[in-house]
C-alpha cells in the first residue's frame, strides 16, 4: 500500500490538479450559472459517481499491467509523468478557458441533473488517460495495484467533489469578484499549470 510520504504528496497534488480549471470544474461553473446552485450540486454528486466507475475500469487495467511486466508498469509511470507536464503546458496556454466559461456559462442539459453529471464525469476521455497517467505515480508495485489504485481513486473523487461543490456554492460570488478583473482566473490557471509542470518534471526524476 502507499506508504506515508506517499500518501502526503498525492494529497497536495490531487489539491492542486482539482483547483486547475477543467472539464469538470468548468462544467460545475457553468450549471451553477445557468440553472442554480441545487442542480449544479447535484451534477457534481452525478461527476463524482461518473469519475468512480472510470477508477473501476483504470484499476482493474494497471492490475493487469503489472501481473503481466514490471518493465511496462516503469514505462506507464515515465509516460504519466511527461503527460502531466503535458497538462501543466496545456494549462498555461488554455488559461482562458475558465474565464470564458464563466462569462458564457453552459449549453443548456435536459434530463436528471445527477445523471447528466455521470454520463459528463463516465464519458470524459481525458480523465481516463490523466488516472493512467497519474494514480501509478503513488502506488507500490509489490503490492495489489488495483486495490490501491482504487483507493487513490475514490479519495482523489471526494476531494474533487469537494471542491467542486464549493465552486458550485460561491459561483454567483465569484463571477462578480471575477468580472471586476477577469485576469484573476487566467492567473489561477497559469500557476496551476506551471506548478503542474514543475511536479511532472518531479515524478520524471524520482524512482
Amino acid at each position: 500500500m502507499p506508504s506515508s510520504s506517499q500518501w502526503i504528496a498525492f494529497l497536495v497534488a490531487s489539491i492542486l490538479f482539482i483547483q486547475v480549471p477543467g472539464p469538470s470544474l468548468l462544467f460545475t461553473i457553468g450549471r451553477a450559472l445557468t440553472v442554480g446552485r441545487r442542480e449544479a450540486l447535484l451534477s457534481v454528486l452525478g461527476n463524482a459517481l461518473g469519475l468512480a466507475a472510470q477508477v473501476a475500469l483504470v484499476a482493474v487495467g494497471l492490475g493487469a499491467v503489472v501481473a503481466a511486466s514490471a518493465t511496462a508498469y516503469t514505462v506507464v509511470k515515465v509516460a504519466g509523468a511527461a503527460y502531466v507536464v503535458w497538462l501543466g503546458v496545456q494549462a498555461i496556454r488554455h488559461r482562458a478557458d475558465a474565464r470564458l466559461a464563466m462569462s458564457e456559462g453552459a449549453p443548456a442539459r435536459r434530463g436528471h441533473p445527477v445523471r447528466i453529471g455521470f454520463t459528463v464525469g463516465a464519458t470524459n476521455p481525458k480523465t481516463i488517460v490523466f488516472f493512467v497517467a497519474f494514480l501509478p505515480q503513488f502506488t507500490d508495485p509489490g503490492g495489489p495495484v488495483a486495490v490501491q489504485t482504487m483507493l487513490l481513486g475514490v479519495v482523489f473523487g471526494v476531494l474533487a467533489a469537494m471542491s467542486d461543490s464549493i465552486w458550485a456554492l460561491a459561483a454567483g460570488t465569484a463571477r462578480q469578484w471575477f468580472a471586476r478583473r477577469p485576469e484573476r482566473l487566467d492567473a489561477l490557471s497559469a500557476t496551476g499549470g506551471t506548478l503542474m509542470v514543475g511536479l511532472g518534471a518531479t515524478m520524471l526524476t524520482v524512482d
